[in-house]
């Protein structure tokens, strides 16, 4: 997804559109979940960036979209440039220690 969205819309109320937004991204991000994951790859991740137009945008991570959006709408902002990129991910096996530091605290 790759996409600038106005806040300010005529004709509609400018929380419903913020909340329609918010709801587009949110259902984008389900979609890319729900894709057949390719072989060797554990879940899909997700490079994003943020911005108030496409030349200015830097990376964030996927936690922090809502936040940006609303920091946008508090400054009185009137669009934003979000990209959101599906790719496989691989996780990292944990090390031994932890590993065994989490069962034996089990135990106890």
């Amino acid at each position: 997804m790759r996409k600038t969205f106005q806040l300010q819309v005529e004709g509609k109320h400018p929380d419903r559109l913020l909340e329609a937004i918010k709801h587009e991204i949110r259902k984008y991000i389900k979609r890319e979940r729900r894709r057949e994951l390719p072989e060797g790859s554990d879940f899909w991740d997700f490079d994003c960036k943020f911005g108030a137009a496409q030349e200015s945008a830097e990376v964030i991570h996927l936690s922090a979209i809502t936040g940006l959006i609303d920091g946008v709408v508090k400054e009185g902002g009137k669009q934003f440039y979000i990209e959101i990129l599906a790719k496989p991910g691989k996780r990292k096996p944990r090390p031994e220690g932890e590993q065994g530091a989490a069962a034996d605290s089990e135990e106890e």
